[in-house]
């Protein structure tokens, strides 16, 4: 097979000088610089959905594709006709940079709805649930696929440099001293450019409309390339199809890959999927489930994957949560719930005879779900009926005051107002991403501590005692550590979660159980506690605090509690379990 013969610097610069050759190849090289960016940030961003730890997806995802792109630097030396294997490269990396997320998505789907085809295939009884190792091993290679296509991008990405470099030598026709600096120079610009635009454009964007995008980027300059090549580059006829294929699979893409990703996505739940959209910061999904002991359908809702409660038992959570920190606290009448964007932990306050209770919330759009008026986030209003009635329309209760901000910057406000709270509830996420474990550490609850009145009460959300012992046990010594003076940790059984349990501190005075235990009846009745239900959930098994002094506090900067977290949940974790 013949190769054609690389244009001379005679040849190329008849109808172009070599100036507009440099625009040409540099500007091509920045665009798809600032692409293999956002490739890499998407898959990124996906593996972290997939996986559940976040933050260590997104690590070794980078890893990953930075050893890719070295290993592709060496493989482009493999290509004789520079102009030829660039323009075909440009091709497959669009086809893989839409194409790849969508086809990880069916892949997982496929495996985790394999149990019950087979289940149906061979009419096995309902209840047997098929979990064999083979059908483990798959789940487990499907859920390492975005790091194989970050693998396949990554060296396709690094073979871009060392054969734009060989382009452009051959179009001056001679060796350039400054070649390699030039074209990393637009290498490292275009990437620059590329992550301005994820974080301004892309991450607001549903992620097969971002894949898409950029890989209409990489379309047009691979078009723009051969267009000035064509004369250089072999099957550039079927190239040019390719091309228009390229954007045909484009428009596809962005006007029904978004509907295809919800559909599989949706295929993780075992429940029905009624509601399932991003907001800025997390992806919220709804789910539904009939019961024959229940009159009304069972809901659930997920944050980014996990549980974070379903209605037939958050109740229970709910009242531990809120109880203790209010029968320990002297007086009721200002309150500060910190998270709690569903308003359920605000329902429960608002049963007592509080003047005021003020919660903090990120993220709008959460709120707009659960019914608070005058945040714009389109949601369905069947959907926000459903939640409103769970959380008794209390985001928008008189006595409430939401604040949309980050608690982290907002708490620090207050106390620059000189604000005080009777009673304090933080009710966020467990510490399961490093943007949350700020919010667990000594320098916030000292913050708190602060805005709390010396009378009155703490009580924080603490994960898993069972599953998460170290973590929970962190939690409390650093709450011990930024200044409170009694401080105990109590549990309970959440059916829908298993062995949960809280920290609850008090600055002065009596601890918290000591206080509980001197009230004569609830100020407030409830149908789950009562107060020997409460004074028992503060017993924990014999040597369960034994290990206490090795667990260490959780001090700013540090991410001690996340690395905890992670350690204990990273062979619990189990994909948008239910």
């Amino acid at each position: 097979m013949s190769v054609s013969v690389p244009p001379t610097q005679s040849k190329v610069t008849g109808s172009m000088s070599l100036f507009g050759h440099d625009v040409l190849l540099i500007g091509v090289m920045a665009i798809l610089a600032g692409c293999g960016l956002i490739y890499e940030y998407l898959l990124s961003h996906y593996a972290g959905r997939v996986l559940g730890s976040v933050e260590s997806a997104i690590y070794a995802m980078i890893g990953t594709m930075i050893v890719a792109m070295g290993i592709g630097a060496f493989l482009a030396r493999w290509f004789k006709d520079p102009f030829t294997a660039f323009a075909w490269l440009e091709s497959v990396i669009a086809l893989l940079g839409m194409s790849s997320i969508l086809i990880i998505a069916s892949i997982i789907a496929l495996t985790y709805t394999l149990p019950h085809t087979l289940s149906t295939l061979y009419n096995l009884p309902p209840d047997s649930i098929l979990d064999g190792r083979p059908l483990q091993l798959l789940q487990d290679f499907a859920r390492f696929l975005p790091y194989i296509f970050g693998l396949i991008l990554g060296i396709l990405i690094g073979m871009e440099i060392p054969l734009i470099a060989r382009i452009r030598q051959q179009v001056y026709g001679r060796f350039l001293e400054n070649n390699a600096g030039t074209i990393y120079g637009a290498d490292y610009i275009g990437a620059g450019v590329g992550a301005a635009i994820w974080v301004t454009i892309m991450l607001a964007l549903p992620i097969m409309q971002a894949a898409a995008w950029t890989a209409l980027f990489n379309i047009v300059a691979g078009l723009i390339f051969l267009w000035r090549y064509f004369a250089f580059v072999r099957f550039a006829k079927l190239l040019l199809i390719c091309h228009l294929l390229l954007l045909a699979i484009f428009a596809v893409i962005l006007y029904q890959g978004s509907g295809w990703m919800k559909d599989l996505s949706n295929v993780l739940y075992k429940d029905k999927v009624i509601y399932s959209e991003s907001t800025k910061y997390q992806h919220v999904v709804i789910t539904e489930r009939l019961s024959r002991t229940q009159s009304a359908p069972i809901n659930d809702l997920f944050l980014n994957g996990r549980l974070q409660f379903s209605s037939i038992d958050e109740q229970i959570y709910h009242t531990m949560l809120v109880y203790p920190a209010m029968l320990a606290s002297n007086r009721h009448d200002k309150v500060l719930i910190i998270g709690g964007g569903d308003g359920l932990a605000l329902r429960d306050v608002l049963k007592w005879p509080v003047h005021s209770a003020t919660l903090i919330d990120l993220d709008g759009q959460l709120l707009s779900l659960f019914g608070l008026q005058g945040q714009e986030f389109e949601s369905r209003p069947e959907i926000t009926a459903k939640l409103v009635q769970l959380n008794q329309n209390a985001l928008n209760d008189p006595r409430a005051e939401v604040i949309v901000a980050d608690a982290f910057l907002e708490i620090e406000s207050m106390l620059d107002r000189g604000l005080q709270f009777d009673t304090i509830i933080i009710d966020l996420p467990d510490p399961n991403h490093p943007d949350l474990n700020k919010l667990y550490s000594d320098y916030f609850y000292n913050h708190v501590r602060q805005l709390l009145a010396p009378d009155g009460a703490l009580a924080i959300q603490s994960t898993s005692p069972y599953h998460a012992k170290n973590a929970f046990i962190s939690i409390a010594k650093t709450v011990k550590q930024a200044g409170f003076s009694h401080v105990e940790q109590y549990q309970q059984n959440i059916p829908s979660f298993g062995q949960w349990g809280w920290t609850i501190a008090t600055p002065t005075g009596q601890p918290a159980s000591a206080r509980i235990a001197a009230v004569e009846a609830l100020p407030v009745a409830s149908n789950w506690v009562s107060k020997k239900y409460l004074l028992s959930s503060f017993v924990f098994p014999n040597h369960f605090f034994d290990r206490n002094k090795e667990i260490e506090v959780n001090r700013l900067g540090t991410g001690v509690l996340y690395d905890y977290y992670r350690q204990a949940w990273q062979t619990e974790d189990e994909l948008y379990k239910n």
